[in-house]
C-alpha cells in the first residue's frame, strides 16, 4: 500500500501550552496562555517586552516552571526534561555578556563548559570560532577573536549569543527577541539567520515590531503578558 503524503499522521507539535501562568511574590507575572509551536522552523511570539514575554520565554526553555496549566515540550512535562533539550539566549537575565571580556574568552569559557570534567581546553583559535560561529552567522563576517564584546554592533552581539548557546544543537533554541536589534536591515538578517538556523531544529523568538511579510515563519500573537493585561484578566476572572 503506497502511503500519500497527505495520509502521513501529522507530525506531534513541538511545544503545547494550555493556561499555563507564572505568579510571583506581587502577583501574576504572565498567563493564562495558551499556544502550540510546530516541529522545526522559526515561530515568532508577539507581544510587548516586558517581565512577562521574558517569563515566558524562560518557561518554555525549561528554566522556569508554570504555576498552573499544562506544557509539554518536545514530549517532556517537567522543567528539569525540558532544559536538557533547550538553549536560550539573548536573555539578560540568563546570559549577559560583561563588555570588558573578548570574543576570545567567551568561545573559551563555552568549550571548557562543554568539554568533560577531565580535559584540557586550550585558548579557542580561529578554527574553533568558525566551528562555533559559522553556523549561525553564515555568510556574514565572524567577530575577530581579540574584538571586545562592547565592540560588537547589536547584530554581531546577538549573532554570538546565539552561537554560544547553540553549541551543542539542542532540539529547541529560545532567542529572547528580534526586537534586541534596532536597525531594520539587520533585524531582517537577524531573522533570516534563524530561518537557517530553523530548518535543523525549533527555534521559538518573539518580537513587538512589524516584520517582512517575505520571511517563513510562524507569528502568534500572545496575550495576557503586560500589567495593564493581567489587571483586565484578574478582574473578569472575579
Amino acid at each position: 500500500m503506497v502511503v500519500s503524503p497527505a495520509d502521513e499522521p501529522a507530525a506531534p507539535p513541538a511545544i503545547t501550552a494550555r493556561g499555563i501562568r507564572v505568579s510571583g511574590p506581587w502577583g501574576p507575572v504572565y498567563g493564562p496562555v495558551d499556544l502550540e509551536v510546530p516541529d522545526g522552523g522559526v515561530t515568532v511570539l508577539i507581544c510587548p517586552p516586558g517581565t512577562g514575554r521574558t517569563a515566558l520565554l524562560m518557561t518554555l526553555a525549561g528554566r522556569m516552571s508554570p504555576n498552573d496549566g499544562t506544557l509539554t515540550v518536545l514530549g517532556a512535562t517537567r522543567a528539569r526534561e525540558v532544559f536538557k533539550l533547550a538553549a536560550l539566549a539573548g536573555v539578560d537575565e540568563i546570559d549577559t555578556v560583561p563588555e570588558s571580556v573578548t570574543v576570545r574568552d567567551l568561545l573559551t569559557e563555552q568549550l571548557r563548559w562543554n568539554a568533560a570534567w577531565y580535559k584540557l581546553i586550550r585558548r579557542a583559535d580561529d578554527a574553533d570560532l568558525r566551528r562555533v560561529c559559522a553556523p549561525v552567522f553564515g555568510d556574514l563576517p565572524l567577530p575577530h577573536l581579540d574584538q571586545f564584546v562592547e565592540q560588537l554592533g547589536e547584530l554581531d552581539a546577538i549573532l554570538l549569543r546565539i552561537a554560544l548557546a547553540d553549541t551543542t544543537t539542542p532540539r529547541l533554541l529560545v532567542v529572547g527577541s528580534l526586537d534586541s536589534v534596532a536597525d531594520d536591515r539587520e533585524r531582517a538578517l537577524l531573522l533570516d539567520r534563524l530561518v537557517h538556523l530553523g530548518t535543523r531544529q525549533t527555534i521559538v523568538t518573539s518580537s513587538s515590531n512589524p516584520l517582512p511579510d517575505d520571511r517563513p515563519c510562524l507569528l502568534i500573537p500572545v496575550a495576557n503578558t503586560t500589567a495593564a493585561e493581567l489587571a483586565v484578566e484578574q478582574k473578569g476572572a472575579k
